[in-house]
């Protein structure tokens, strides 16, 4: 009696967690351009046909990873999120939760803003930008009408915000500054964003 092979060990679901997982650490040792879908059915143990049963192509698999990302990114802000903090400390804790993110996940980081306007993307990754992103736009929104900031459009606030903060996330990337001194230095950003730079 010839003995039957080994069920492969994943179920439905399981198998795209494990293709996202393997692409994940793909994507942070040798980039996004050394993503294919046949390598990572070779390193996860399935056929190479399998994957295309959750993405239909790698454009489809950078989409979910960042999609994947942002969800990520959203439960770090949420974790740091207090209203009930003044402005200032409040958005110090958002930004030093923005750049814990961006340490840990810098690939992972460029992959979520390239793939934010891609024509391909769904408007799931547009309702987790939203989530992200937004949640700064709506602690500016709601700080200008307490008065606590001036006024004019939060969205062009949250770009200056924003800005800043992935300034800071790409010279931590590019190696010109420590994650160390990045986030010693997140309060002095976030005061200098409040109150600018002219002496008063």
């Amino acid at each position: 009696m010839v003995p039957m092979p080994e069920s492969r060990p994943y179920h439905h679901g399981d198998l795209r967690a494990a293709l996202l997982t393997a692409a994940e650490r793909t994507l942070r040792e040798k980039g996004a351009g050394s993503l294919s879908l046949r390598e990572l059915a070779r390193e996860v143990g399935v056929s190479h046909a399998a994957p295309g049963r959750h993405f239909k192509d790698k454009q489809a698999l950078l989409n979910a990873l960042a999609l994947a990302g942002y969800e990520r990114l959203g439960r770090a802000l949420s974790a740091a999120e207090d209203p009930a903090l003044p402005l200032e400390p409040r958005l110090t804790a958002l930004a030093r939760a923005y750049l814990r993110f961006a340490i840990d996940n810098a690939e992972l980081l460029e992959l979520m803003y390239a793939r934010k306007h891609d024509p391909d993307a769904s408007e799931q990754m547009a309702a987790a930008v939203e989530r992200t992103v937004g949640s700064l736009e709506r602690v500016l929104a709601d700080a200008q009408k307490r008065g606590e900031i001036i006024e004019g459009d939060p969205e062009e606030l949250n770009l200056i915000t924003g800005a800043a903060l992935h300034g800071v996330a790409g010279f931590i990337a590019a190696g010109w500054l420590t994650p160390e001194a990045a986030l010693a230095g997140v309060e002095g950003l976030v005061h200098h964003l409040l109150h600018g730079l002219k002496p008063r």
